[in-house]
This record gives structure tokens, sequence and C-alpha cells, in this order.
């Protein structure tokens, strides 16, 4: 190779590397850095389009934390997922978001799964029986 033409590939080279470097920069800049607020929902609308729908057991409440135990292809997995951002959708009586559900996963990955999104949810309330306590006066 001649000396002008290593001359041109490396000026290409360089010409190349400082347009891609802009271009990084650039889109760094006009695409700030997700929150993970933001990630989060992110995150459930995916799985409410493309998640697989099974049974799951909520075992544990906590506020707005979930617990939940449900099996895929013989693995178990047990999971925590934060409803603080949609505790608008969860009664004020925790205790009976306890027991059967639906849960929503990911195929290729079943620990990421939800209980609850902004648009879809798996839980079964249970219906709170009252005694009556009163005797009647016999």
């Amino acid at each position: 190779m001649s000396t002008e033409t290593v001359r041109w590939l490396s000026f290409s080279t360089g010409v190349l590397a400082l347009a891609a470097t802009l271009g990084l920069l650039l889109w760094r800049f006009f695409h700030p850095p997700v929150s993970p607020e933001e990630a989060e929902r992110r995150r459930r609308d995916r799985l409410l389009g493309t998640g697989k729908i099974g049974d799951c057991e909520i075992t544990y409440v906590d506020g707005a934390i979930i617990t939940y135990t449900y099996s895929v292809s013989g693995v178990i997995y047990t999971v925590a997922q934060d409803a603080s951002a949609l505790t608008r959708r969860l009664p004020e009586d925790r205790m009976r978001l306890i027991g059967p559900a639906s849960v929503r996963y990911d195929t290729r990955n079943p620990f990421n799964s939800m209980v609850i999104c902004e648009a879809w949810s798996g839980i079964r309330l249970r219906t709170v029986t009252r005694e009556n306590t009163a005797t009647s006066g016999e």
C-alpha cells in the first residue's frame, strides 16, 4: 500500500470514530436516562402485552409489597412485587389479597412476573364474612 492510501484510511477511520462519538453524545443528550419508576412501568407494560398467564398463590402482603409463589415447568418461583405505584388499585384491607391469584410471566425468563399492573389484575379478592356476634335474646 502506498503512503497516500494509508494516510486516507487513517483519516477516514478517525472521521468515522469522531462521527460515532458525536452521534452517541447527541443521543445521550436528547434521550436522558429512564427513572427506575418508568423502567418498572415499561416492564409491566411488556408483560401485559407478551406475558403468559398462570396460577399463583399470594402468600404474604406487607403494605404495598405482594409476595406470591407460582410454578413453571416444575420450577417453583417465589417473587415479591412492589405495588406502591398501584396502591389505588389495592383494597384497604390488604389481607383480602392473600389466596389464589393469576400471574403474568415472561416465558423466556419466568422470574420476571407480576400480579397487578395499571391495566390488568390477577388478584382475586377474598370475601370477608362477618359473623353475627350478637346473641339472640332467648
